[in-house]
C-alpha cells in the first residue's frame, strides 16, 4: 500500500470513529462535575469549573486580599475598588461597573419573575436565584465556622460569617460612629438617617427602608403564626422570632454593659443600652428636630406630633399621647410617683413593681425551674422558688 493510500485510508478511519461517538448537538450539556454534578457544553469549561472544588486561588487583590481561582475574575474585581461605574440605570440611577449587571439589576423593576421554586412558590428574576433558594429547602448546610460551628448552604456565606470573628469592622457610619464588617451593611445602616422609607403597607400603612423588612411585615397582618414554642405555646409569624423568645426561658443574659452591668438576651438590646451612655443621638424628628439616641424613641415622639391621646387619667379624664406622661400627671391626684396598669388600672409607685405586676396579666408561664422543671410566669417568681431548693 503507498504512503497515499495509506493517509486516505487513516482519514477514513478516523471519519469512522467519529460516526461511531454519539452525536452531540449544539448547547448540549455532555461534561458532567463529578464533585457536584453541574453540567457543561465544553471541557474547558469544565476544567475552569474544578478549579473551585480544589481550593486553590492563585489570583489575589492588591486592595483587599480577596483570592480568586482565575486571572478573568480578579480583573472584574478589581473593578469594585476604582471609582468608575460608568453603566447607571435610567430608572433609579444605581451605577455598576459592568454593562451586564446593569441589566441583571434592571430585571428588579421590570418586575417579571419567571423563575418559581417548585416547594413553596417563591419567585425570582434570575435562575441563579432560585438554585441558591432551592438549596434552603434541601438542608444540606455544607460549610462550616471552625470557631463556632454555624453551618451554611454556600461557601460565600461562610466567609462573610468569619469577618465576624475578626473582628474587623472598616466600614464606619459618618453620622454616628457605628461601624460594620460589610459595605453593603453599612449602606443599608445609612438609609436610617435618609429618614426615606419608601416601601409602605398597604394594610396600615407603616413604611420600611427595605422591600425585605415589608415582606416580613406583611405576614403580621396575614394572621398565620407557624413557628410556636414548646415551652410556653406562644407563636409567632417568623423562626428568627421564636428563636428570640426560647431564650427567654434560658434565662441566660450573656451580654452585660461595661458601664453599668446591665444584663441583657441578645447583643442587639444590649448595643441599643449603650448609646445612652455614649450620648450620641442619631435619630432626629422631622418635624421639631428633637434627637433621641435610639429609633423607638422617635416613634414614640412621633405621636406626640399626630395629636392622637390614648392615655388618660382615671381620675379627671385628661388624655395623654404617651403613658410616661400620663403617669407623671398623676401624681397630682395621688401626691406620689406613680406608674398605672394599662390593663385593670392598677396603680404602683415605681415602673419596676408596674413591670412585674404585668406579668400577672399573661397566661404565658416560660420560666422554667431546673431543678424541678416547675414554670412560672416571672423570674421574680421563680427565683423565689428556688430558695426552696437551696434551704433543703
Amino acid at each position: 500500500m503507498s504512503l497515499t493510500q495509506k493517509d486516505q485510508h487513516g482519514a477514513r478511519s478516523q471519519r469512522s470513529q467519529e460516526a461511531d461517538k454519539p452525536h452531540r448537538r449544539k448547547g448540549e450539556k455532555t461534561y458532567s462535575c463529578d464533585e457536584c454534578g453541574k453540567d457543561f457544553t465544553r471541557t474547558g469549561h469544565l476544567k475552569t469549573h474544578q478549579l473551585i472544588h480544589s481550593g486553590v486561588k492563585p489570583y489575589s487583590c492588591d486592595e483587599c486580599g480577596k483570592s480568586f481561582t482565575e486571572a478573568g475574575n480578579l480583573k472584574t474585581h478589581q473593578l469594585i475598588h476604582g471609582e468608575v461605574k460608568p453603566y447607571s440605570c435610567d430608572l433609579c440611577g444605581k451605577s455598576f461597573t459592568q454593562a451586564g449587571d446593569v441589566k441583571k439589576h434592571q430585571l428588579i423593576h421590570s418586575e417579571v419573575k419567571p423563575y418559581s421554586c417548585d416547594l413553596c412558590g417563591k419567585s425570582f428574576t434570575q435562575a441563579g436565584d432560585l438554585k441558591r433558594h432551592q438549596l434552603i429547602h434541601s438542608g444540606v448546610k455544607p460549610y462550616s465556622c471552625e470557631l463556632c460551628g454555624k453551618s451554611f448552604i454556600e461557601a460565600g456565606s461562610l466567609k462573610k460569617h468569619q469577618l465576624i470573628h475578626s473582628g474587623v469592622k472598616p466600614y464606619s457610619c459618618d453620622l454616628c460612629g457605628k461601624s460594620f464588617t460589610w459595605a453593603g451593611d453599612l449602606k443599608r445602616h445609612q438609609l436610617i438617617h435618609s429618614g426615606v422609607k419608601p416601601y409602605s403597607c398597604e394594610l396600615c400603612g407603616k413604611s420600611f427602608i427595605e422591600a425585605g423588612s415589608l415582606k416580613k411585615h406583611q405576614l403580621i397582618h396575614s394572621g398565620v403564626k407557624a413557628y410556636s414554642c414548646d415551652l410556653c405555646g406562644k407563636a409567632f409569624t417568623q423562626a428568627g422570632d421564636l428563636k428570640k423568645h426560647q431564650l427567654i426561658h434560658s434565662g441566660v443574659k450573656a451580654y452585660s454593659c461595661d458601664l453599668c452591668g446591665k444584663a441583657f438576651t441578645l447583643r442587639h438590646n444590649l448595643k441599643k443600652h449603650q448609646l445612652i451612655h455614649s450620648g450620641v443621638k442619631p435619630y432626629i424628628c422631622g418635624l421639631c428636630g428633637k434627637a433621641f439616641a435610639q429609633s423607638n424613641d422617635v416613634q414614640k415622639h412621633l405621636v406626640t406630633h399626630s395629636g392622637i391621646k390614648a392615655y388618660s387619667c382615671d381620675f379627671c379624664g385628661k388624655s395623654f399621647s404617651d403613658k410616661h406622661y400620663r403617669n407623671i400627671h398623676l401624681r397630682i391626684h395621688t401626691g406620689n410617683e406613680v406608674s398605672c396598669c394599662d390593663q385593670c388600672g392598677k396603680m404602683f409607685t415605681t415602673d419596676t413593681h408596674l413591670k412585674r405586676h404585668m406579668f400577672s396579666h399573661t397566661k404565658e408561664r416560660p420560666y422554667k425551674c431546673d431543678l424541678c422543671e416547675k414554670t412560672f410566669k416571672s423570674p421574680h417568681h421563680l427565683r423565689n422558688h428556688r430558695q426552696i431548693h437551696t434551704r433543703k
